[in-house]
């Protein structure tokens, strides 16, 4: 699945100074937004689902997967796309509970079978021993394509 991101380019590495989650949220929709794989309206309703239901795209520990209901307007294709933020993002929960994120794995589905297809594929390489850390320590295309490799997912 790695090489999946590297080969649609849909990888990114921000260098932008997030200030907050809704921030970050845009950003990590703006390589599905270029591509037209999806439109503001689908990234609005994600900052709206999360306003809702709180953090429930911080997966695990360091991971955001952004996305919003499998019915969602405003989206043309299905793909994921991988952004790393200069730093972590903070996600306040409901019960005042911070939640980080530095990975970001942005859905977009155009049925409700693919989105569960981009859930199940993106949960089970994240499962895969170390391969969130080895991300989460590179800066570069190049760094990207090392851990690619070495996992060769």
């Amino acid at each position: 699945m790695l090489t999946y991101f590297y080969d649609n380019e849909l990888i990114r590495y921000s260098d932008k100074e997030i200030t907050d989650w809704k921030e970050a949220i845009a950003e990590s929709c703006q390589l599905l937004l270029d591509k037209e794989i999806i439109n503001q309206h689908y990234v609005d309703e994600i900052i709206r689902c999360v306003e809702e239901h709180g953090p429930y795209i911080v997966i695990v520990p360091q991971v955001a997967m952004p996305h919003s209901s499998e019915k969602s307007e405003g989206v043309f294709g299905t793909a994921i796309s991988f952004t790393k933020m200069k730093r972590p993002v903070a996600f306040e929960s409901t019960d005042g509970e911070e939640k980080d994120a530095i990975l970001f794995f942005t859905l977009a589905a155009k049925n409700a079978e693919e989105h569960m297809q981009n859930i199940q594929n993106l949960s089970e390489m994240l499962m895969t021993d170390g391969l969130i850390d080895s991300l989460v320590a590179t800066n570069s295309l190049e760094d990207y394509q090392t851990v690619m490799k070495q996992y060769q997912l």
